[in-house]
Parts: C-alpha cells; structure tokens; sequence
C-alpha cells in the first residue's frame, strides 16, 4: 500500500548539508516537516527506509530529504501516512510553516516540499486534521 507521508525532523542546532545536486543548504535549528509520495512498487517501504536513513542504518542518498535524514545530527521525530492518497502538493502548500526553497519539488512545480515548522506539534494536529494517521511503528 502507498499513498502521502510527512516526515517531521528535528535539526537541533544550525547547520549547512551538501544536499546532492542542490548544493549546501544551510539549516536553522528548529523542526522541519517534509511531504513525500510512496506510490511506486514498495509502497510505505519508503518511509521505512528513510527510518533506516535517520538511523544511521543506511548511507546512500537518493532524494533531497535524505541528505537531512542522513546528517548526524537530525532526528527523525513523527511520521504522517495518507494512505491511498495523492496529496503531496496540496499538503506541501497547505501545512504550517516556511518553505525551503526547491527542496524535494524537482518533479512538480511547487516551491518546496520541505517546510521549516513551528515545531512538531503543530504539524502532527495539521496533519491529522487533514486526515492523516500518526504512525506508531518507531
């Protein structure tokens, strides 16, 4: 099964990430929230993979979002499932927060889908309000 998952991150302190073909990206410290699809063959095999990334249990980058998964320092916090659900776009656009610029939106034509949050909270009651379930598998 697949569908829209949000992952919310923890940067504990301002750091810059070389961010594959993007480049160094600098990050304040705070909570960010990224919006990502999981329709191919997998599925939500995806998110268990970016779970391993933020682990330290994997090393290969395919995405944006997993170079801030991958950095030593980041915490993956909360996982958000859609499932079923094509709504990455709308939900980069519609959840609180300030857009990082270009991040994780090469293949549509949103600004973003990495969001620098007001803190996780607010994007975990966003989220469930807009119908997603909070993922207990961590």
């Amino acid at each position: 099964m697949g569908g829209t998952y949000v992952l919310v991150i923890d940067v504990p302190r301002a750091t810059t990430i070389d961010v594959g073909a993007l480049g160094p990206r600098e990050f304040t410290a705070g909570t960010y929230a990224y919006v990502g699809s999981a329709f191919g063959p997998g599925g939500f095999a995806r998110v268990d993979r970016h779970r391993e990334l933020a682990a330290g249990e994997r090393e290969t980058c395919h995405w944006h979002i997993d170079y801030l998964l991958g950095h030593s320092e980041t915490t993956l916090e909360s996982v958000i499932r859609f499932p079923d659900a094509d709504r990455e776009c709308e939900l980069a656009a519609s959840l609180p927060g300030d857009h990082v610029p270009d991040f994780g939106a090469s293949d549509c034509g949103c600004e973003a889908h990495l969001l620098e949050s007001p803190g996780e909270d607010a994007v975990c009651e966003a989220a469930v309000d807009a119908g997603g379930v909070v993922d207990e598998a961590e």
